[in-house]
């Protein structure tokens, strides 16, 4: 039996029909709620809204027939007027009892009628106004607050190295609200705010092109452009007009205006925007959106039909899910108190169940939080051509994301322009611009100190048949060389200044204070940091070390000729130390062979002095003792090897006493000078004077050079002949002098602290920040190494002198920690080896149940056992067998006989009779009348021991 495909669809809808008009007679409760809309009816922005309110109620009702309540739509026009806005909504609170109001389409409008809201207890929806500073228990935001967009813009500025922007606002509640949260991201990411624009809402085009001057006049080249994009299409057309949308400037817009872009019908806008960067509202592709839109370009255009070209945005995707919200909530409150719409006033309840609403709607995940939506990732767009082109993504959890969908295994923040697609910039350019303009002229003027004294540094020459100026020296080299480490070209040029008040402490104020007035960009040379100057301008990282150093003559030291000059190679806590490790290793050594080897053993006074023989005579490996244990040959292996490297050591640094002239400073405490009424020196010009001064230093006591020879000269004839005992200056100065006369004079550092020389640019210059970058990567480099050499160059007498002002050719403790530490730790281990091994042997005496003595008594009974001879070892059956030898040889008094002397008899300890066996072994006797030794020695008649 086959079956018709035709009966099932058939029969499927006369069954819905049947069903719906079953439900439809029933249902004879539905609820009307009335429900106010208040828009710009007569823009295409407000026909929009309404259209998209309208589809949604009835694409809600439609999937859900058997509500019992209906959304009734009462429409007002505002007329684009915040008075008119506010009148329409008074009159639909008061005259139409509405339960809700939706629209209010610019915050200006919302802000007047929040308040109307809350005193009515009637929710205020907007899926448009999107200001920060817009608040009420009332107020529901269907939409994008402006603040989460701050931190993707901040990210953006990080990411591209910026370190200024200039926002533009429209001079209303729209363009204000967001510019503190501005801020404050942007000082986040190391970025300011210098200037703050605002273009009012009824600007004429005067009015702009006066302001976009202002902007041009400034260093900045970022703007952050946030108003609404009508304002914003002539704001574009004016900065085209006057050469602002060329090369080297950014343009930042804000999703507000990103958005109205894409929904308007002019090309002149997206004509005037070329290169400009756009945040815009991420929206998920979906089926259901795709038809959406078809459906609503469809109705929009039978309905408007003059109306062409205009593209559904973000804005009427949050105007439908706004009202699909409010008739979820309505159901549920209609339906929870079970009233008639006469008496429905239920706006607490309202605002609880549209709070808790949850869905999947057009513009994605239906979510409110604080009674705000919560969305908020944006796409990156880049106007070039006739639209836009996405560039990438910021999300909150992974920052600058190429892809919405980014790798699961890539879980940090980006924050690299790497994650990002090939933007096009203004004048048509792929070049990241750098953000701010170097010079008003395009060229740097570089301010250059001349001074006749270390010229090394600043050296100034004038070719009389060129006319031209030469600057060179180390300072001008490093400078050079920084600003080719730059990530950008930077043109300048150098203008020497010839000191007004000659080589006087005023003449580097006067330098810096030329900056400050602005008449340079920046000034180079040997310019050292300090707190007063940096009140007016900007230092960079210096690039010398700092420092206020004091050289002093030197004087050779007869410590080489001194008595006890061998003690000089090791400081007291090594001589104790080694001291220590010397008995120490003695002490293990007897302790191990004791039992087993003849030499360790006899008189107490015997054992320690042998003890102390073998450890001592390790120093010059004349040991002759045998060690017999493998525990004693390891310990002494480690231990030779110890010694050999003290020795070694010790041998090293004799020699270098012994064999290297010592040079030390006359002095080396500036207190000393002030009590002896010494003089001392400084550079002419040099801030030293006032330190000097401060210390102590009368002007009497003060003596000023101006040439590296002067300063020789008058440290050579001291201060009993006018001269000077000490001359204070920066560090790069005094090492500069020591490279010529190293042999006669040392650095004493650092007496004093200082900042070192640094590059001075304008208070805010915007490449402080950069060139000290630079400056830390050529010192990482070889290039500084270079330059240095280059212009500190030391004579070849100096390039080989050893002598370092303060150095010590004395060993410490800290050298040798770790080979005391392994002689320690393996002579504890033998030890312990040792002793576990001997009373594990002799176990019985410490355990036996069946004696009743004491635990001390058995202690005195291991001792006595260890004190014995061992018998089982090896080594004992020789030397046994060699006692018993030498035993009759002693009675025949053999000369022949190789045995060991004998100690004498003696009533004391360190002479006791060396008893070689304790018990006889009898031994047959070599002699002719045959028989056995005696205990003493004597042979007896019948062959017995006596």
């Amino acid at each position: 039996m086959t079956k018709n495909p035709m009966i099932n669809p058939v029969f499927l809808l006369l069954f819905l029909t049947f069903r719906t008009s079953l439900a439809m007679a029933q249902n004879t409760t539905v609820m009307p709620i009335n429900v106010g809309v208040v828009l710009d009816l007569d823009t295409w922005f407000g026909k929009m809204a309404v259209s998209c309110i309208n589809m949604s109620l009835s694409d809600f009702y439609a999937s859900h027939p058997y509500y019992n309540t209906r959304l009734v739509i009462n429409t007002r026009d505002s007329a684009g007027d915040v008075v008119v806005a506010a009148t329409a909504a008074l009159d639909l609170i008061n005259n139409v009892e509405v339960q809700a109001i939706i629209g209010l389409e610019s915050s200006m409008q919302a802000n007047f009628v929040i308040d109307l809201g809350d005193k009515a207890q009637v929710p205020v929806i907007s899926f448009s106004a999107t200001s920060p500073s817009l608040r009420g228990s009332y107020f529901f935001r269907i939409a994008q607050n402006d603040s989460s967009q701050v931190d993707a813009i901040s990210t953006i500025i990080q990411a591209f190295g910026w370190s200024e922007a200039v926002p533009i606002s429209v001079d209303n509640e729209f363009g204000e609200g967001v510019i503190p949260y501005l801020s404050t991201a942007l000082q986040a990411v190391g970025a300011h705010m210098p200037y703050w624009s605002v273009i009012p809402v009824v600007a004429t085009d005067e009015e702009i092109v006066a302001e976009l001057r202002k902007l041009m006049s400034m260093r900045n080249r970022v703007f952050i452009v946030h108003m609404h994009s009508s304002l914003g299409s002539r704001f574009f057309s004016k900065a085209k007009d006057i050469g602002m949308m060329g090369e080297g400037y950014v343009w930042i817009m804000t999703n507000g205006m990103t958005n109205g872009f894409s929904s308007s019908n002019s090309s002149v806008n997206i004509d005037n925007a070329q290169g400009v960067l756009g945040l815009k509202t991420y929206v998920p592709n979906t089926k259901e959106l795709e038809n959406f839109k078809a459906r609503w370009q469809r109705k929009f255009q039978q309905n408007n039909p003059t109306i062409l070209d205009v593209k559904l945005d973000v804005f009427g995707l949050w105007a439908y899910d706004a009202a699909w919200a409010l008739a979820m909530a309505v159901e549920k409150v209609g339906t929870t108190n079970n009233i008639s719409v006469q008496k429905m006033k239920s706006g607490p309840e309202l605002v609880r169940e549209l709070s808790d609403t949850r869905f999947r709607g057009l513009s994605g995940d239906f979510s409110l939080i604080n009674r705000q939506l919560q969305s908020s990732t944006f796409q990156i767009v880049n106007v070039n051509g006739n639209g836009e082109r996405g560039i990438g993504y910021w999300t909150p959890q992974n920052g600058l994301v190429r892809n919405i969908y980014p790798d699961k295994s890539t879980s940090r923040y980006s924050t690299s322009t790497a994650s990002l697609g090939p933007i096009i910039w203004p004048g048509d350019t792929t070049s990241v611009p750098r953000g701010w303009q170097i010079s008003t002229n395009g060229t740097l003027k570089i301010l250059v100190p001349v001074k006749p004294v270390f010229d090394a540094f600043v050296n100034v020459t004038y070719d009389f048949r060129t006319g031209t100026t030469n600057v060179t020296g180390y300072c001008i080299d490093v400078f050079n060389a920084v600003m080719e480490a730059l990530p950008y070209d930077v043109p300048y040029e150098f203008h020497p200044f010839a000191m007004p008040n000659g080589e006087t402490s005023d003449s580097y104020k006067d330098l810096v204070n030329q900056v400050f007035l602005k008449n340079y960009d920046a000034a180079v040379g040997d310019i050292t940091i300090r707190a007063d100057r940096s009140l007016y301008v900007d230092f960079t990282l210096p690039f010398t070390e700092s420092g206020v150093s004091m050289v002093v003559p030197i004087k050779g030291n007869s410590g080489a000729k001194s008595t006890w000059v061998f003690l000089k190679p090791w400081t007291g806590d090594l001589w104790v130390t080694s001291l220590c490790f010397f008995i120490f290793t003695g002490f293990v050594v007897w302790f191990l062979e004791h039992r087993i080897n003849q030499d360790f053993r006899g008189p107490r006074c015997h054992q320690i002095g042998t003890s102390l023989w073998f450890s001592f005579s390790t120093m010059v490996f004349a040991h002759r003792e045998q060690v017999m244990s493998n525990l004693a040959r390891f310990v002494v292996i480690i231990w030779c090897f110890v010694v050999l490297i003290l020795i070694q050591s010790y041998t090293a640094s004799l020699t270098s006493i012994l064999t290297i002239q010592q040079l030390q400073p006359i002095v080396t405490d500036v207190n000393l000078l002030m009590k002896n009424g010494d003089n001392v020196g400084f550079q002419a010009g040099s801030f030293v004077y006032g330190i000097l001064r401060q210390l102590g230093f009368q002007d009497d006591k003060l003596r000023i050079y101006n040439s590296v020879q002067e300063l020789d000269q008058l440290l050579r004839i001291g201060t009993e002949n006018g001269g000077i005992s000490a001359a204070f200056d920066e560090t790069p100065y005094m090492k500069l002098f020591l490279a010529t006369y190293c042999s006669e004079y040392t650095l004493v550092e650092p007496t004093f602290k200082a900042d070192g020389f640094a590059f001075v640019f304008r208070k805010g210059s915007l490449l402080t920040r950069d060139v000290s970058t630079a400056i830390t990567k050529v010192h990482e480099g070889h290039q500084m190494k270079a330059i240095e050499e280059k212009w500190f160059k030391k004579k070849a007498s100096c390039s080989s002198n050893p002598y370092t002002a303060g150095s010590s050719n004395t060993l410490s403790l800290d050298s040798f920690w770790g080979l005391f530490i392994v002689a320690g730790v393996s002579s504890s281990l033998a030890v312990f080896i040792f002793v576990a091994m001997f009373l594990y042997e002799n176990s019985q005496i410490l355990t036996r149940v069946d004696s009743e003595a004491s635990f001390w008594t058995r202690i005195r009974e291991i001792l006595r056992v260890y004190d014995q001879k061992d018998r089982t070892y090896h080594t004992y059956n020789n030397s046994q067998l060699q006692d018993s030898v030498c035993g009759i040889a002693a009675v025949e008094s053999s000369p022949n006989t190789s045995c060991p002397p004998r100690p004498s008899s003696s009533s004391s300890d360190c002479s006791e009779p060396h008893i070689v066996n304790q018990e006889p072994v009898g031994i047959p006797n070599s002699t002719e009348q045959g028989g056995v030794l005696s205990p003493n020695g004597q042979a007896t008649q019948d062959g017995t021991h006596e």
